[in-house]
């Protein structure tokens, strides 16, 4: 399940303890709308602790500029006089 699936089980968990008023027999929708947030937020944590596993931190590198690929003929140098 993924981020998404995770925050839509928070929002019917949600509408199913707060906007409704529905009775039916047997079962309790506010028990199992505050049982859908939970399972919900313990998804977002874990996903969002795994990506953060995930996520690799390449160090910046310097650019060495090879001075073989300039072409150096009669006193120019790519393409101007001199410089």
């Amino acid at each position: 399940m993924g981020l998404g699936g995770c925050i839509i089980l928070i929002a019917v968990g949600a509408i199913l303890t707060f906007a409704t008023d529905w009775d039916v027999q047997g079962v309790n929708l506010d028990v199992v709308g505050i049982i859908l947030m939970i399972v919900g937020l313990i998804g977002v944590t874990t996903f969002s602790s795994i990506y953060r596993r995930r996520r690799v931190m390449v160090p910046p590198t310097t650019v060495v500029e090879d001075e073989r690929h300039h072409n150096h003929r009669d006193g120019y140098i790519d393409g101007g006089y001199g410089m």
